[in-house]
């Protein structure tokens, strides 16, 4: 069973690696973002497999239900041509910047941090209380307040600049032809060439 559990392990934690190296390669912002969603699902299934159900229940409806939804919100209302190509044009600078950032944050943990691992107490073979819905709820309103405050207010302000930005000028703005309009649009274009060409033979 145990060996199972390594494996299973291993097997999530490797889709979950390959999702989020998807999401950083791929030129596709859609499919990146999508491969986002399967990440958070990876790690959805990884809680599951540490025993953490709420937490599992949490990332799948709020990251996977809510925050990938906000994403792609927010890539459809902004997404232009030229970000693309930018981003294509870019990709070994907005790398560099991200595992310095990365750097920047892991790297202090790595050098200051013991790393003690406390033993277990209790009799042996006894596993360990996880933290419920109470212990949670009260970290949120406590001293977690600050933080679940703050990331509230950053996708809030990051919907709101995804909205302002899409309500550009009308004339910058490039507007989606319906099927309908298309299918007008190819008749007139088909009527006007054969004009053209029977205009062309008449002269000749």
């Amino acid at each position: 069973m145990d060996l199972l559990i390594q494996i299973i392990f291993g097997l999530l934690v490797a889709l979950i690696i390959g999702a989020a190296m998807m999401v950083v390669t791929v030129r596709n912002v859609i499919h990146a973002a999508l491969w986002l969603i399967a990440s958070f699902f990876a790690v959805a299934a990884l809680y599951l497999v540490l025993e953490a159900e709420f937490i599992a229940i949490v990332q799948v409806l709020v990251y996977v239900g809510a925050i990938s939804i906000l994403i792609l919100f927010a890539i459809m209302l902004t997404r232009s041509s030229e970000g693309e190509r930018l981003l294509t044009q870019h990709w070994w600078a907005a790398a560099l910047i991200s595992l310095g950032l990365f750097g920047a944050v892991l790297l202090p943990t790595l050098v200051g941090h013991t790393w003690n691992i406390p033993l277990p107490s209790g009799a042996p073979g006894t596993p360990e209380t996880l933290s419920g819905v109470e212990e949670i709820g009260r970290g949120f309103v406590n001293e977690f307040v600050i933080h679940f405050e703050v990331a509230g207010i950053l996708l809030t302000v990051a919907l709101i600049g995804a909205i302002v930005i899409a309500f550009e000028e009308r004339s910058r703005r490039r507007r989606v032809l319906t099927l309908s309009e298309e299918h007008i649009l190819r008749q007139r274009q088909q009527a006007t060439a054969e004009r053209v060409s029977a205009v062309a033979d008449a002269v000749d």
